[in-house]
């Protein structure tokens, strides 16, 4: 059986797709941020809590911004206009203005966050107070946009937006997409 070590990444030619994988990363990494208190508790600021606090670092101070923002600037404002399409769900517009705010609620936690895991990585002793309860909040805001956005956004959501989409998420990366001719 051939086993692969890493999880392939959609193009920005599948955005809703590359947004779910993201959002997997994002679970990765809240799962590590998890773990890490009990092993600050057992080892210190050894070096797998250091390793550990620099990828949960990456990743939150580089990729989630920028999800954030594909969400916020090129996603959500496209559902907006399907609000009331008789396929839509009622709640959508409500849903989206929650987890707009909620982005904003979820980068001052990791404002607060951030300089503890600077310590740690720099293998100096800190308190990760206030952890458990960003974790929870953001995999709840995750929740509802796996289960009820993205589906909406799969199905409603045509190739002209879909390509558009992708292709603001792939410049907001600096990246040239294939959809730019």
């Amino acid at each position: 059986m051939h086993a692969q070590l890493h999880e392939s990444v959609p193009g920005f030619q599948q955005p809703i797709e590359l947004l779910r994988a993201c959002h997997r990363r994002i679970l990765n990494s809240l799962d590590i941020l998890e773990r890490l208190p009990a092993h600050l508790a057992d080892n210190g600021a050894d070096e797998e809590a250091r390793g550990a606090a620099q990828r949960v670092l990456n990743y939150f101070h580089e990729a989630a911004p920028n999800h954030h923002a594909d969400e916020d600037q090129d996603l959500f404002p496209v559902l907006r206009q399907h609000c009331g399409h008789p396929e839509s769900h009622p709640q959508l517009c409500e849903w989206l203005d929650r987890l707009t705010a909620e982005h904003d609620e979820i980068e001052a936690g990791w404002d607060r966050l951030e300089p503890a895991l600077q310590r740690i990585a720099a293998g100096q002793p800190a308190d990760l107070d206030g952890a458990d309860a960003w974790i929870r909040q953001y995999r709840i805001h995750l929740d509802l946009e796996e289960r009820a956005v993205l589906p909406f956004a799969e199905h409603l959501l045509g190739p002209e937006d879909r390509r558009a989409i992708g292709a603001a998420m792939a410049a907001r990366r600096g990246i040239a997409s294939a959809d730019r001719g």
